[in-house]
């Protein structure tokens, strides 16, 4: 693929206090170099197969390694020591996996299923304060906020209401639980603008960066 004539200016137009994490799932080595070359070395991945192939390929590239999508627990231990920051932590049965796999605390987003959709992965707002509880006593979880997911039939208006309830969650859980998390990863191609608006801190960003053919 080629990269989006725009891409420059679409970059340009996102505040540096906001991480841009390359969703590469359709992508293939090569053309993330391209992205790597334009100074984006966060690269996240949906699929398990994928990204060892694409790990290994790009083993001598200073890439951060997001995994974004579902982790399903059966699969995970081939990733957990090789990527840097998990999105999708959704379950306890995840996180004692991370535990006993890495030797070192990863960073990871809880992923909230903040509209409680039955089709998504994810923390219920009624569970994330116990959930959260649970996952501060593991010593290799590192918690740095929270994750989610609009609904794609959503309006502009509406999902800048989910991404500003996903921000609330987090300050509630933090006055709570005396904590300081302060990371937001939420927005996609489709609706990063609402999500920067709304106190995202990492967006994640697919084919937008891209030239698509209709």
């Amino acid at each position: 693929m080629d990269l989006a004539k725009d891409i420059k200016e679409k970059l340009n137009f996102i505040s540096n206090h906001v991480r841009i994490v390359a969703a590469t799932k359709y992508v293939d080595t090569e053309d993330m170099k391209k992205l790597f070359s334009l100074g984006i070395h966060h690269f996240g991945e949906n699929r398990v197969d994928s990204f060892l192939r694409k790990y290994e390929a790009l083993k001598e590239e200073d890439i951060c390694w997001h995994f974004i999508g579902h982790l399903q627990t059966n699969k995970a231990k081939q990733v957990l020591s090789k990527i840097d920051v998990l999105h999708s932590l959704d379950s306890l049965k995840l996180a004692s996996i991370i535990e006993k796999e890495r030797d070192r605390p990863l960073d990871c987003f809880i992923e909230v299923n903040i509209n409680q959709e039955e089709s998504k992965d994810g923390i219920v707002i009624e569970e994330c304060e116990a959930f959260l509880k649970k996952v501060l006593e593991l010593s290799k979880v590192h918690i740095v906020g929270f994750m989610m997911m609009t609904t794609r039939e959503s309006s502009p208006q509406e999902k800048r209401m989910q991404f500003a309830s996903l921000r609330s969650l987090m300050l509630e859980m933090n006055e709570k639980l005396g904590l300081n998390l302060d990371q937001l990863s939420m927005g996609m191609s489709e609706d990063y603008m609402e999500a920067i608006a709304e106190g995202a801190t990492t967006v994640r960003l697919g084919r937008m960066l891209w030239q698509i053919e209709n």
